[in-house]
């Protein structure tokens, strides 16, 4: 089962995708796919390790994912975002390298006979319209790989002021 959940900045993404893989295992992975950047992105991550207990196992991967064995795991993926971000960075901003190199990854991780994938995005077109033309160009990768991401997911939920949406799954009107 692969479960997309997105939404805007603050919405409730994280907090949902973390009560939901704890409902399906006792025992969850949790994906971090952040590259510590500067101090102020360490203190977000050191916040988001201090939400998590003992029952998660957490692993640090920027790029690479399909290098963790999901096995039989419910894991959380947070977030594509950032890990787009890495592949952005060093293809020198290039939209379709980057794509490329993360939907093929993404296959990968795909394939493993995991129990569930919760992945974590964000919905960056919704809001203001970047300022730089390099901006322009991360939006436009967010948002082809958030399409490809949902085309593979079973069911995606969009965080709404901390409430959650189905749109597609289960529980959707679609």
């Amino acid at each position: 089962m692969i479960y997309l959940i997105t939404g805007g900045e603050r919405s409730g993404k994280s907090s949902y995708a973390q009560n939901l893989a704890l409902q399906l295992s006792d025992a969850p992975m949790y994906v971090a796919t952040a590259r510590k950047w500067d101090s102020d992105f360490q203190n977000r991550i050191d916040r988001h390790q201090q939400e998590r207990d003992e029952r998660w196992t957490n692993v640090e991967k920027e790029k690479y994912l399909s290098e963790i064995d999901f096995t039989g795991k419910v894991a959380l993926i947070d977030c594509v975002t950032l890990w787009l971000t890495n592949f952005f960075v060093d293809t020198k901003n290039e939209v379709s390298l980057s794509l490329e190199e993360a939907k093929a990854e993404f296959e990968k991780i795909a394939k493993q006979p995991h129990t569930a994938l919760i992945i974590v995005t964000n919905e960056i077109g919704m809001g203001v319209h970047a300022e730089t033309h390099i901006g322009r160009k991360f939006t436009e990768l967010q948002g082809w790989m958030n399409q490809f991401l949902a085309s593979k997911a079973d069911e995606v939920v969009l965080m709404v002021s901390g409430i959650p949406v189905t749109i597609k799954g289960e529980n959707s009107k679609t």
